[in-house]
């Protein structure tokens, strides 16, 4: 990684992100760090758990990112993601920004959990660390890129009132993806239960794609 490290990037780094889980940056760009994941693919998780284990923000972005790779590779064997899902939960206390969390949740726990009983989401929604949280939220966008919102929903009705800024975010951000099309009626109906009380952070975000006429209606709701 030495040859990626920039002085500039890691000050670029430590003012985007929030400086409150003790992080430490190095200054390796995001596409960068990417791009060195992809060659890396088939990094077995025992050599990924080292990597997750690093206090190094960069180094745990770069293992999440191969975790991420491997769980949307329709090769990989469900041996190896029962591997990568049982990882990032062991885990899940380096798994502490808002990147971190985005990087994988959706191909290494959601795309895990499809086919399978999925009480632990509902667990890790009423975990009292945010990132939990947001994993709980971040994993069902893998169930609405195959049609399925009904969870999505349910994680977010237990977190609609969440106080951390970037669960709301998550929250609001994911039921706008689960409303377009076909399921608007979905959306529609959990803002009228929900948009009067929710943050307005999470309002805005879900409201975001609606025409001007229904965003004034909710944001009125909540004005109230």
């Amino acid at each position: 990684m030495q040859p990626y490290i920039s002085p500039t990037e890691r000050d670029k780094l430590m003012r985007y992100f929030k400086q409150d889980e003790g992080d430490q940056f190095i200054g390796i760009r995001m596409g960068q760090l990417f791009a060195l994941a992809k060659a890396f693919i088939a990094m077995p998780p025992a050599e990924l758990d080292k990597l997750l284990q690093s206090p190094v923000h960069e180094v745990r972005a770069g293992a999440l990112s191969i975790m991420d790779k491997q769980g949307r590779n329709n090769k990989t064997p469900e041996s190896r993601r029962k591997e990568l899902y049982d990882l990032y939960l062991k885990r899940h206390d380096r798994i502490n920004n808002w990147d971190l969390v985005d990087l994988a949740a959706q191909f290494v726990i959601g795309r895990y959990l499809f086919d399978k009983p999925r009480a632990v989401l509902a667990k890790l929604a009423k975990s009292k660390n945010e990132w939990e949280r947001r994993t709980a939220i971040t994993a069902t966008a893998y169930f609405i890129r195959q049609g399925e919102v009904e969870d999505t929903f349910r994680i977010a009705a237990m977190l609609a009132h969440d106080r951390h800024d970037l669960v709301q975010k998550a929250v609001g951000g994911w039921i706008r993806e689960a409303g377009k099309s076909r399921h608007r009626q979905e959306l529609l109906l959990f803002l009228d239960q929900y948009a009067a009380t929710m943050p307005r952070t999470a309002l805005r975000y879900a409201i975001e794609h609606l025409g001007e006429k229904e965003r004034k209606h909710y944001m009125g709701l909540k004005e109230k």
